[in-house]
């Protein structure tokens, strides 16, 4: 109804929490097995002989990760929680967290077909580019951090039990692949219980408040940027079909739609919730305000692009 802020509707609700669910669980799936699969197949500190030992180099390669092995948003914390236990710095899972669901060839094809006939490729360029830069400069702000201050202390004990346990179990390989399921399983009711809460308030927000309330925003940069990682956050989309949502809002500014696809996959109500069973709280909240904060400043100063 126009003029109505907040309007429950159920059908609208229980389509919306549907929706999202079965769009996210394959890739939660998908990420529990190969965290799984990371647990007993990748040797102990395999990840630190490939890196660059440089911090920041290491950071930029684990940045761009994402292209060899793209992972959606829902399904990459269960995929870095074993890669971290396997040696991969903190800082670095990091960085691949934020940048993997963003600089990979699905995004970047999706995103170029829907942007067509808009600036497909320097709009491509810009997000991939810029979720890039974010992650590196979030990854070099973790590696000054105390492992105490961004994981969960069970995650921390975990990671003391896999450091004693040294290499993935011995046995055959139908044996190991078994040992992969079980702590897949483990993985998915670990993540999955957060997922699905995240989905469920998500679904609250974008079927119960008017968006058409935003459109007023559109007419101010700063409003219209910070409006639509907002409504990114609320949505929360898949990365790989978030870019056709973006492009229908033709009254807002490119800076703002470039903000919007750039901060959602990082941070959105799911993933709020997902990063909670690994890390702490206080850290999560702390990465959420950054990316806000830090997308939104990079993105005005696009601006002067002519977006």
């Amino acid at each position: 109804m126009e003029g109505v802020w907040f309007t429950f509707s159920l059908p609208d609700f229980s389509y919306a929490f549907l929706s999202v669910l079965l769009e996210g669980i394959p890739f939660i799936l998908l990420g529990t097995l190969v965290s799984g699969l990371v647990e007993q197949f990748l040797p102990a500190g395999a990840m630190t002989r490939y890196l660059p030992r440089n911090a920041f180099l290491g950071i930029c390669a684990s940045s761009a990760l994402g292209i060899v092995f793209p992972m959606c948003e829902c399904g990459v914390v269960p995929v870095i929680r074993r890669l971290i236990s396997k040696g991969l710095p903190i800082s670095s899972a990091v960085a691949y967290m934020l940048a993997a669901p963003i600089v990979n060839p699905i995004v970047a094809y999706s995103t170029f077909a829907a942007f067509r006939g808009q600036g497909a490729l320097e709009f491509t360029i810009l997000r991939l580019g810029l979720a890039f830069f974010v992650s590196i400069i979030v990854g070099l702000a973790v590696h000054n951090l105390s492992i105490r201050h961004v994981l969960r202390q069970q995650v921390i004990e975990d990671l003391a039990l896999n450091s004693q346990s040294g290499a993935p179990a011995s046995g055959s390989f139908w044996k190991r692949m078994l040992l992969a399921m079980h702590a897949g399983t483990r993985d998915l009711f670990d993540v999955g219980r957060y997922f699905i809460f995240g989905v469920a308030v998500a679904s609250l927000f974008s079927t119960a408040v008017n968006q058409e309330m935003l459109l007023p925003l559109a007419l101010n940069d700063w409003f219209a940027v910070a409006s639509m990682m907002g409504l990114a956050g609320v949505l929360s989309l898949c990365s790989t079909s978030d870019a056709f949502v973006a492009a229908t809002f033709v009254a807002f500014p490119g800076i703002a739609k470039l903000a919007f696809l750039v901060f959602g996959p990082m941070m959105d109500l799911r993933l709020l919730f997902i990063y909670a069973a690994v890390f702490r709280k206080r850290f999560v909240l702390g990465l959420a305000i950054g990316l806000f904060v830090l997308i939104g400043l990079l993105c005005m100063r696009l601006s002067v692009l002519g977006l």
